[in-house]
């Protein structure tokens, strides 16, 4: 990854933090854990994880509902010529995380 595609995932990152947490009602809380940007910025993918379990499904459907918001958003926050196209995903990765943290912390 390039440095370019670091510095944009991150910014990436925050502003769909930023735009999540204003969006989204406080029913659960999202915490947007990374994003994956393609090597030609077209594509983005924002990992996140959602508190209670529960409403993942629900958090996911309203995440893909507000991406044309959140490209309006990251457009006026970032002077690019493109901005990518928004996919969002459950971070399985932090779920796995969090499950072995348990474990560990049963064992001892």
């Amino acid at each position: 990854m390039s440095f370019r595609t670091e510095k944009v995932s991150e910014l990436v990152k925050k502003l769909a933090a930023e735009f999540l947490s204003r969006e989204a009602d406080k029913s659960s809380i999202i915490t947007v854990t990374n994003a994956n940007i393609s090597d030609d910025l077209k594509n983005a993918t924002i990992f996140f994880s959602v508190y209670p379990k529960a409403s993942e499904g629900a958090a996911l459907n309203f995440a893909k509902r507000k991406r044309s918001e959140l490209k309006k958003y990251v457009k006026s926050k970032l002077k690019m010529r493109r901005i990518p196209f928004f996919d969002f995903e459950i971070d399985f990765g932090e779920k796995n995380r969090q499950k072995i943290d348990e474990l560990w912390n049963d064992s001892l």
